[in-house]
Order: structure tokens, then C-alpha cells, then sequence
């Protein structure tokens, strides 16, 4: 698999800052970048750890940002005084949200959603991370499964 002139040679600091944009609002996605590295020499512990701690290090961001949006008022309305389904959802489910923060299009808006309502930090990223690794654990065991 091809990895890309960006991408040739960067190792494992590439594949984190690769994790680390594809869990942030930036359209980007690591998985492909994974696939081709589990080919390589790397240790798959390593891809796995790598990927997992930026793409969480990356939400953990998004939520940062929900954080510092909760702050701001937008013509004189604070954010926490409009909730969205989104935030309610995230209320009512607190950091166990943060678990499915993996999944395509919508994680973006959970992790920003967890800044937005003040999930606490620690449980979140625990919690994040979880969901994350289970991610690129499937990825890897499906590639591992197909030989």
C-alpha cells in the first residue's frame, strides 16, 4: 500500500499526528495509514499505542474546544443555555459518551458536546481512549485475520 509522499518515512511520530487529525473536526481519516504501516517493520503494540493515544489525544482537543465554546455567548445567549440533541444526549450519558467518540462523523460532535456540557477530564479520556483502541484493535486483528 502506497502511504503517500507526506507520509514516506515519517514512521511512527506520522502516524500520530495522523490519529491525532483524523479525531479533530479536519476531514482526515488514519486507518489507511495504519493498514500500511502494520506492513512495514513497525511492532503492531507500537501502531496500536501510537494511533490510539493521538487519535484520543485528538478528541480530548475537540473537547477542549466544546470547553472554551461553552464559554462564549453568541448574541448574548451562553451555549449552555441552547441545548442541542446532541449535548442533551451527552448530559444524560455523561463521560460513558466519550466511548463512542470512534465513530465516523458523528465522534466529532460527542467530543465536542462533552467539553460543551463539562464532562470531567479524567474519566472522558479514559473513556475516550477505550473506545478509541478498541478501534484500531479491530482494524489490526481484521488485518492480522486476513493473513
Amino acid at each position: 500500500m502506497e502511504l503517500g509522499p507526506m507520509w514516506e518515512g515519517s514512521g511512527l511520530p506520522g502516524l500520530f499526528l495522523a490519529s491525532f487529525l483524523a479525531a479533530t473536526v479536519l476531514p482526515f481519516s488514519s486507518e489507511a495509514l495504519l493498514a500500511a504501516m502494520a506492513l512495514g517493520p513497525w511492532s503492531w503494540p507500537a501502531l496500536w499505542l501510537t494511533a490510539s493515544i493521538g487519535n484520543t489525544l485528538g478528541g480530548l482537543s475537540s473537547t477542549g474546544l466544546g470547553r472554551l465554546g461553552r464559554r462564549l455567548t453568541w448574541r448574548g445567549v451562553r451555549s449552555d443555555d441552547m441545548p442541542s440533541r446532541w449535548t442533551i444526549r451527552v448530559r444524560r450519558w455523561g463521560p460513558w459518551a466519550a466511548l463512542l467518540t470512534w465513530l465516523p462523523v458523528v465522534g466529532d460532535a460527542i467530543a465536542v458536546a462533552l467539553g460543551v456540557v463539562g464532562a470531567p477530564w479524567g474519566p472522558t479520556a479514559l473513556l475516550m481512549f477505550v473506545g478509541k483502541a478498541a478501534r484500531y484493535a479491530v482494524v489490526l486483528g481484521a488485518l492480522r485475520a486476513m493473513g
